[in-house]
């Protein structure tokens, strides 16, 4: 286990803060780590009639659209689920009765604390008059079958991996359980 010796805020931006910390390592060394900290995410597995709901929108660091599941950041020290029953009914027009945590995942390991809180809704139910979305977020909801969307990640057209953790999930729920 590493130790942490000294740290120091680089950087303190709207969703990051970034951090240069120096370790000392098992074998007694000093050591450089640069630790970006967010306050976490949330993703959210929606299966209709057989489709999983997925928001297409453009990602700037990636310069191109993206196929995800419907998902959003935490603020700090809010919960997870009512997170994402929000985002869901934010970028879906959908809410749910119940879900379920699917997993808790570490998209980047060595360099950034993220979690992000998988869950699968249950009891899905389209909503009259859904909450409205973040003013700079531009998506576009697609119901798209299970069996497609498990083919697009077998075919490296969905990149994103709470993306393919979820249609996994669906995929393996639909044809193994």
């Amino acid at each position: 286990m590493e130790k942490k010796v000294k740290s120091e805020m680089i950087y303190d931006g709207k969703i990051i803060k970034v951090y240069k910390d120096q370790v000392e390592c098992p074998n007694k060394r000093l050591a450089t780590r640069e630790i970006v900290r967010h306050h976490g995410g949330v993703g959210i597995l929606a299966v209709v009639d057989d489709c999983i709901l997925l928001v297409k929108q453009f990602r700037y660091a990636y310069n191109k659209d993206t196929l995800e599941i419907p998902a959003g950041k935490l603020e700090l020290g809010e919960e997870a689920g009512p997170a994402g029953k929000r985002e869901l009914e934010e970028e879906t027009g959908y809410s749910c009765k119940s879900m379920e945590l699917i997993n808790e995942i570490y998209p980047t390991t060595g360099y950034c604390d993220e979690v992000i809180h998988l869950y699968e809704a249950k009891g899905l139910f389209k909503v009259e008059n859904p909450l409205e979305g973040d003013e700079d977020e531009f998506i576009d909801v697609i119901s798209m079958p299970i069996d497609e969307a498990y083919k697009k990640i077998m075919n490296n057209e969905i990149h994103d991996s709470k993306t393919i953790i979820a249609v996994m999930k669906a995929y393996n729920d639909k044809y193994i359980k």
